[in-house]
């Protein structure tokens, strides 16, 4: 049994030896664990908490870069409960969003969804917060109050501290609406300032574009896949979903993939 057990250890040693590097977590940015990212979620589906595919994207994307993450949300009711299939609000639901959120992860102990509230900006190195209608829903009075809109306390402390610390921030559709509420002057991505419809896809949330500029923001146009960085503030932002599309998910994966590659980059810049 020893002997089994000791030539097993071998084998296992010699495999892990000529595994590639991407075994060994060796990000662009970064090795495994060297860099420590919260994301705060906002329940779970487009229409009423964070985007399915902006979480998941944004999670695969730290993990293939090297990041350590944990994940966070208001342990608070939700604006309401959408029927996904018709599009407006479900009667008689109430869903919690810490709980609605933690549909996203696998794990137990820190490595379950954590309370928005005990997030440290002391214990990471940056910030992602994925998009989805619980932007203006949930972390946020946007769908009530538009520009003059009042953001949830903790929320509003997150992206304060972080920026007070120089510690980049991420941003996907419709999360520049946050930052740019409470970040003096920064300069975002949402897309496209107008809808220009075509056979790929649209842009039906223009109006926030508008919103972000009335807030003092400066906008810039970018496409799906691509994201904007602000250098001085180290705001990250991404269309993503803000663009409508029925099949050309691989641009939004591409998109998440660009701002969590810069938000990297910027929390591994020696100031």
């Amino acid at each position: 049994m020893l002997a089994t057990r000791t030539l097993l250890s071998k084998q296992t040693l010699t495999a892990v030896s000529h595994q590639p590097t991407c075994f060994v977590h060796q990000g662009e940015y970064g090795y495994w664990g060297n860099t420590k990212v919260a994301v705060v979620f906002s329940g779970c589906g487009w229409w009423d908490g964070s985007d399915v595919h902006e979480g998941a994207y944004t999670m695969y994307h730290l993990s293939r870069n090297g990041a350590r993450f944990r994940t966070f949300a208001p342990n608070q009711q939700q604006m309401h409960v959408m029927d996904h299939m018709k599009k407006q609000p479900s009667t008689g639901e109430n869903r919690n969003m810490m709980i609605e959120s933690a549909r996203f992860i696998h794990g137990q102990g820190k490595r379950q969804m954590q309370d928005l509230s005990t997030l440290d900006v002391n214990s990471f190195d940056a910030v992602i917060f994925p998009g989805g209608h619980g932007i203006v829903k949930n972390l946020s009075t946007f769908m009530k109050d538009g520009k003059d809109c009042k953001l949830h306390n903790d929320v509003e402390r997150v992206l304060k501290e972080f920026h007070r610390s120089r510690k980049p921030i991420g941003l996907a559709s419709m999360a520049p609406v946050l930052a740019c509420r409470v970040l003096p002057s920064i300069e975002v991505t949402m897309g496209y300032e107008r809808d220009e419809n075509t056979r790929w896809g649209n842009w039906p949330q223009t109006n926030m574009v508008q919103a972000v500029k009335g807030m003092g923001a400066r906008h810039v146009v970018r496409e799906p896949y691509e994201a904007y960085v602000d250098e001085k503030n180290k705001v990250v932002s991404t269309p993503s979903f803000m663009w409508e599309t029925d099949y050309h998910y691989h641009y939004i994966f591409d998109g998440v993939g660009n701002m969590v590659k810069h938000v990297m980059r910027l929390s591994s810049k020696k100031e």
